[in-house]
């Protein structure tokens, strides 16, 4: 016996849209139908059947998704820049802004692919960063830092998943006296993106991200939206190369004074550097 996916696809798509606009529970129920059974959009749109005695094992991620849990999670993966994640709720769940900044890093050091250049990621989480550019840098030495060590497991799980070599190590960027890194380390790069949503932000915030992704990873402590980009512009200062790049994603509320603060640190030259939706996100900071 067999059921139609295309028959599967409206079952699901209308459990989903309880919670969910049309779209997005359209978008979740082709990614549970692929996920589940293997089976492509346009194997869905065109019907194409699936034995039915496997379809009772998608029940329990609809509940989950019905609690507003991320697609992610329930899938326990993600795509980030056209590579496949582990993911769990350990970690953050990669976002496109993210993807831009690598992006940006990429685009920077296009010339640079054949040289052995030394990358610091702090506060890697599910290591999306920190593994994509070992993957374009295939030359380059990465090292990041979690201070997870949970998180830090799913990193070394999407290291080996993607075939790279990435030197993790569990360390907290807040306390420099133990940050574990070589002695004599001299750096071409640092990115990060760090906890930066304030607690008095946290209302705005949708609830599948409060309730379901790590506040470790999303809020500082207090309302210093500063703390990590401090700790990180005192770091560079001491192991980055001169004409060493800095790379932070940051809270579109404080762009400009995360810009100010490398200034104030001595980096001699800063950018700020807009998202795809034209908002102040990202900072490079060349020291």
């Amino acid at each position: 016996m067999s059921v139609s996916s295309r028959q599967l696809f409206t079952k699901i798509h209308q459990q989903l849209q309880q919670i969910y606009p049309s779209e997005e529970a359209r978008n979740i129920a082709f990614l549970l139908l692929e996920h589940c059974f293997d089976i492509s959009r346009t194997a869905v749109l065109a019907s194409k059947d699936i034995p039915d005695t496997n379809t009772d094992q998608i029940n329990p991620l609809i509940e989950r998704l019905l609690k507003h849990e991320p697609v992610q999670y329930v899938l326990g993966e993600t795509l980030f820049y056209g590579r496949w994640f582990e993911v769990n709720s350990n970690v953050l769940i990669p976002r496109p802004e993210t993807e831009e900044l690598v992006y940006r890093i990429v685009e920077d050091f296009s010339f640079r692919k054949k040289d052995p250049l030394a990358i610091l990621d702090i506060g890697t989480g599910s290591g999306c960063i920190a593994v994509t550019l070992a993957a374009e840098f295939p030359v380059a030495q990465v090292w990041a830092i979690d201070v997870s060590e949970k998180a830090l497991q799913v990193a070394q799980a999407n290291a080996r998943l993607n075939s790279v070599q990435v030197n993790f190590v569990q360390a907290d960027i807040l306390d420099q006296q133990r940050i574990g890194l070589p002695e004599n380390l001299q750096l071409d790069l640092m990115v990060s993106n760090p906890p930066y949503v304030t607690r008095a932000e946290m209302e705005l915030m949708r609830q599948n991200v409060t309730a379901y992704e790590p506040h470790l990873a999303l809020f500082v402590e207090g309302e210093d939206a500063l703390l990590f980009y401090r700790h990180i512009a005192s770091l560079g200062k001491s192991v980055l190369k001169t004409g060493g790049a800095c790379y932070m994603e940051t809270n579109e509320n404080y762009t400009k004074q995360v810009q100010d603060l490398f200034e104030e640190y001595g980096y001699t030259a800063t950018q700020l550097i807009t998202d795809m939706f034209g908002k102040d996100r990202f900072v490079k900071a060349i020291l």
